[in-house]
């Protein structure tokens, strides 16, 4: 079957641009209420066939990743910056990413419960593992200064320690002056069912 995410992907993007542009919008009331209309109808045409539940539920295989509709790095969801993660060798991980007008807590600056989530997904993906994965345990922060919107952004993660089914990760969220919020948390690997262990090659 045909790769079919990249349409899925373009038609976040352009409503990413919609939602930026709905923000700033200086036009007037009659040039709003018109996109408002157009808008209504583009909706009512997706909405013609829609999936029961999210994303991550759907049980079609089509080529698209449970994933995509990821808060955080989603390519289907207009709401994700989307964030691109590398991983490195050492089990650390990285993304550098802009976050605009969608994101705005204190003027000009990216809300702190903006900065929490995109910092509890990079730690979380250092523990993160192939048929594995790991859920966050606990999460703490310490805010240094204001994260600046509309400015190139780093987040960096890497793995202190691990404790059994525990994974202690830190990590930090920098921009071109250093460091905005930094960031430490324990993420959990369920334990596998009795059917999973049972289902495992011996």
């Amino acid at each position: 079957m045909p790769d079919s995410s990249p349409i899925y992907e373009s038609l976040a993007a352009s409503v990413r641009r919609l939602i930026d542009a709905t923000i700033r919008t200086e036009v007037g009331h009659d040039v709003i209420a018109s996109a408002a209309a157009e808008i209504d109808n583009v909706t009512s045409q997706l909405s013609a066939e829609l999936m029961p539940g999210t994303f991550g539920e759907r049980i079609i295989d089509d080529g698209q990743g449970p994933a995509s509709g990821n808060v955080v790095i989603g390519t289907r969801n207009p709401s994700a910056p989307p964030l691109v993660v590398h991983y490195e060798s050492d089990g650390s991980v990285w993304a550098e990413f802009t976050l605009g007008a969608a994101y705005e807590g204190p003027p000009g600056h990216v809300h702190g419960g903006v900065s929490a989530m995109m910092l509890d997904h990079v730690l979380g993906a250092t523990a993160h593992q192939p048929g594995r994965p790991a859920y966050t345990g606990s999460l703490t922060l310490r805010y240094h200064r204001p994260t600046p919107l509309r400015r190139p952004l780093r987040a960096d993660a890497w793995i202190e320690r691990t404790e059994g089914v525990k994974t202690f990760a830190a990590g930090e969220l920098s921009d071109g002056s250093g460091v905005t919020v930094s960031a430490k948390g324990v993420f959990i690997h369920p334990r596998p069912s009795d059917d999973e262990v049972r289902a495992q090659p011996r």
